[in-house]
């Protein structure tokens, strides 16, 4: 055995009404539908971002072996660099950016660049 005594017991999220629900590998934990609407509009803004704009020039920099620096100043001018830290003034900050939304982003980043 793997250390456990017994088995885990693992059952589907229930919803409000207690029905069992089917389980989604896109979403496992249900995240989705804990997400604000303004942590859905940023996720999917800078979703379209990456997509549009930022794979492509990660891409090309791969195949040709160099650096894009303008990456981060872009970045920067966007406001997601520095979106929880307090006191400097960052974009991110004064739009009220949650934690929430700043794993967010960096999903997104880490889906079109990793």
């Amino acid at each position: 055995m793997h250390g456990l005594e017994k088995p885990l017991n693992i059952s589907c999220s229930r919803t409000s009404s207690g029905d069992k629900r089917a389980f989604d590998y896109r979403d496992a934990f249900f995240l989705e539908e804990q997400l604000t609407d303004e942590e859905r509009m940023i996720r999917d803004t800078f979703k379209d971002y990456c997509q549009a704009k930022l794979f492509p020039r990660v891409l090309m920099a791969n195949r040709n072996e160099t650096f894009d620096r303008d990456i981060f100043f872009e970045l920067g001018e966007l406001g997601v660099l520095g979106t929880t830290i307090k006191g400097y003034d960052c974009a991110g900050t004064c739009a009220g950016t949650s934690y929430v939304s700043y794993g967010l982003i960096a999903r997104e980043v880490e889906r079109h660049v990793l």
